[in-house]
């Protein structure tokens, strides 16, 4: 049975391991992850086409205004976009695709795939968030400071999230995340056009 692949959208606050997260995931199941661009600096350790493409910004609006981009924000005066022919191919080969952003592109996504499925990733304390992002080690106390207030104002999407996972422990987060989109792949939506001729062939062969 053939079925388009799940677009799975990974969302939540800076510093809350939501890379963290997706890069398991990926490592241990069929999962194709997009690569987003952006206009940010590559922290230390970060190759151009794996963590990111990291463009300048005259690079990304050249993408923005050739449509090349599902969706674009900005955050932290820096841009992040998804680029659309990556997704669009691997979803109509049937593969599962994972996109890790932030919430304005989130719903943005949500609006051109109503399919899609929006997870939210949680700390399970605010002081762990807090902790966490200090324990990176690679941004200035301004910077922290400018992230944890944005984490207090994105809590205001959740809301448009159908779930919530809570990261106390790594392990339990990422099979959490797998069996939501196992369960969302199994949806009777996305197997219509397999039903479709399974209801013929039926009414074919045994409503006589």
């Amino acid at each position: 049975m053939k079925r388009l692949g799940v677009l799975t959208v990974i969302s939540g606050f800076s510093g809350v391991g939501k890379g963290t997260i997706v890069k398991k995931l990926v490592a241990e199941q069929d999962y194709a992850l997009s690569i987003s661009a952006t206009s940010r600096l590559p922290r230390e350790g970060e190759v151009h086409g794996r963590e990111y493409f990291f463009l300048t910004r005259d690079e990304f609006h050249s993408m923005i205004e050739s449509n090349g981009l599902i969706e674009w924000a900005e955050y932290v005066n820096n841009f992040y976009g998804t680029p659309k022919s990556y997704v669009e191919e691997r979803l109509a080969n049937g593969q599962d695709v994972i996109l890790e952003i932030e919430p304005q592109g989130a719903l943005k996504v949500k609006e051109q795939y109503p399919e899609a499925v929006l997870i939210f990733v949680v700390p399970p304390t605010a002081g762990e968030l807090e902790n966490r992002l200090v324990g990176r080690g690679t941004e200035e106390a301004g910077v922290i400071a400018k992230r944890l207030k944005r984490a207090a104002e994105e809590t205001e999407y959740i809301a448009n999230y159908e779930y919530i996972v809570v990261n106390d422990d790594l392990n339990d987060a990422v099979n959490d995340i797998h069996y939501i989109i196992q369960a969302a792949s199994h949806k009777r939506e996305r197997t219509e056009e397999f039903l479709n001729v399974l209801k013929d062939d039926l009414k074919k062969s045994f409503n006589e």
